[in-house]
């Protein structure tokens, strides 16, 4: 009797570890998926840094841009210009020859 007992309690023993071992596989198989899908995840947001990045770098440029014409715009130069151009201004003396077309 006491054979058949430590026998049950083998068994129980064998079946208890084949539990334990499945329930590990299965979240061993869930954190794989999880895992995969993290990397993907990570990837897009490292091409999405990038292009933002890039986005960044091209702003910086136009406000350099948009600060030298803002200096630009403040020089006589610039002035006499739109005074020719807009205007139609010329200075005193200065004789002004249009193409009849």
């Amino acid at each position: 009797m006491a054979r058949r007992v430590a026998y049950r309690k083998k068994r129980q023993n064998r079946f208890g570890m084949f539990l334990v071992s499945i329930a590990m596989l299965m979240m061993l198989i869930v954190v794989a998926v999880s895992s995969a899908g993290l990397r993907e995840k990570k990837e897009a947001y490292q091409q999405k840094e990038l292009a933002l990045q890039e986005q960044i770098e091209a702003e910086e440029e136009r406000a350099l841009e948009i600060e030298e014409y803002e200096k630009y715009t403040q020089t006589k130069k610039y002035i006499e210009e739109v005074a020719r151009d807009k205007l139609g201004l010329v200075y005193e003396g200065e004789i002004l020859f249009k193409d009849e077309n």
